[in-house]
């Protein structure tokens, strides 16, 4: 067994008990080494079962005779491939692009007890940290590309971080092993291509060991940002509390003992938190973060980010996203109260007890609503919600439930959505947060 070998067992040993080991495979030079060493190894251990994945973006016309390429490799290895065509979205960043694409077929072709092992490597590490140098990223950014991390309902390796290009170029020319070249590479208006082609070469020609002092700046940086988790971890559990309002199922924290941390503090323990769900805003648009929580408390003050918003309400900020930014639809006819009720973009409501008779309907918020309350005669709409402290975005959204034009009840709400004479109470399933997430 080489030393390469005898390196990447090593670095797969924690992951011997998948069930399937599936290498993303582009048929490039790295791949396929990654590859060709998988294929040799099962064939001296017992390893997960192999399978090779290839990802066909379609953006170039070379491109389209890589699929068969791939299948004579692994034809010959006799390692099963998996074809998947994708289409890349239009954007100011093709790579980008490209990249969610990729990933985006990774996560729906990996499977639980499977991993993904990808071929990236020292250079490629190297390279990474100088893109997000130049691109002034913090701590998260410049710790660069973890050795694992969670894909799907599985997870994504990277057994080769460890390992230069030239050492995959040497084992590639011992071993005769064809490939194919992707033309984009040459390509210097790339940037990633660009720092490959001629920041690397000139910084290694006068420090040779660039490329790994680099690589190990990433890992050292990797720490600090587990560290930097861990206290997140501590302040986020301050903030973690259950809200008077956990059937809107909507992720949330609460506001004052965030308020209490130093900015920084703030800054990383929200990232953590939002990592869950949307792209992390840059420096400059942390000033969103700013004037939500300096916001005066009779404002409704939010902060718009790249796959939602994030709302302050009812003494906490609120993560909303999907079908909770768009607008309710008309009102509709409940014409079986026996049963549940879909509510078009809006979930569903029902009956626990007998329902009331007559004609009912669910609408929602107009404004001027009047309410008869048991014990305190008719009481304007919006003064009663006031009073629950119900989150101002979750008002219009509220299912009303009219017999004929009595307004009869608010779903959820204490003393407002029930009726004791009669038995019954109006129960509201909010529609889930995560629909239309990226």
């Amino acid at each position: 067994m080489n030393l390469l070998s005898a390196k990447l067992l090593q670095n797969l040993a924690p992951w011997r008990e998948a069930s399937t080991w599936r290498i993303a495979f582009s048929g490039g030079l790295d791949s396929t080494v990654l590859l060709h060493l998988l294929a040799n190894l099962a064939q001296q251990h017992s390893l997960p079962t192999l399978t090779a994945v290839h990802v066909h973006h379609g953006l170039q016309a070379a491109a389209d005779a890589w699929p068969t390429h791939c299948q004579v490799f692994c034809d010959a290895l006799g390692v099963p491939l998996q074809v998947v065509h994708v289409q890349v979205q239009a954007g100011a960043s093709l790579e980008r692009a490209a990249r969610d694409a990729r990933y985006g077929a990774f996560e729906r072709v990996i499977g639980v007890n499977e991993v993904l092992l990808t071929a990236q490597h020292r250079d490629d590490q190297a390279e990474t940290l100088l893109f997000r140098l130049l691109r002034g990223a913090g701590v998260r950014g410049l710790s660069a590309m973890p050795e694992t991390r969670p894909l799907g309902r599985g997870h994504l390796l990277r057994p080769l971080l460890d390992v230069s290009r030239a050492d995959l170029e040497s084992y590639a020319a011992e071993h005769r092993l064809s490939w194919v070249e992707d033309p984009s590479n040459a390509d210097h208006q790339y940037s990633r291509n660009y720092l490959r082609h001629q920041v690397m070469p000139s910084l290694i020609a006068r420090w040779p060991q660039a490329a790994a002092s680099m690589s190990r700046s990433a890992a050292h940086l990797s720490e600090a940002k587990g560290l930097l988790d861990e206290l997140a971890l501590l302040d986020l559990a301050v903030a973690e509390s259950s809200s008077n309002f956990p059937w809107l199922g909507l992720p949330s924290l609460a506001f004052a003992p965030l308020q209490q941390l130093s900015p920084a503090r703030q800054r990383n323990a929200l990232s953590h938190w939002l990592s869950r769900f949307t792209r992390l805003p840059d420096t400059d648009h942390w000033l969103g973060w700013e004037n939500l929580r300096d916001a005066g408390g009779e404002g409704r003050p939010l902060w718009r980010l790249a796959d939602g918003e994030l709302h302050r309400a009812a003494g906490r900020i609120w993560w909303l996203s999907g079908v909770w930014l768009q607008s309710v639809g008309e009102g509709v006819e409940w014409s079986d109260p026996q049963s549940p009720l879909q509510l078009p973009g809006n979930g569903r409501v029902a009956f626990s007890g007998p329902a009331p008779s007559g004609p009912l309907h669910i609408r929602y918020r107009q404004g001027g609503e009047i309410m008869q309350v048991a014990g305190r005669g008719h009481r304007d709409l919006k003064r009663l919600l006031n009073e629950t402290g119900l989150p101002s975005f979750a008002r219009g959204r509220l299912p009303l439930l009219y017999q004929n034009d009595r307004l009869l009840a608010l779903a959820n709400l204490p003393a407002l959505g029930a009726n004791p004479r009669g038995g019954w109470q109006l129960h509201w399933v909010p529609p889930t947060s995560d629909q239309g997430l990226s």
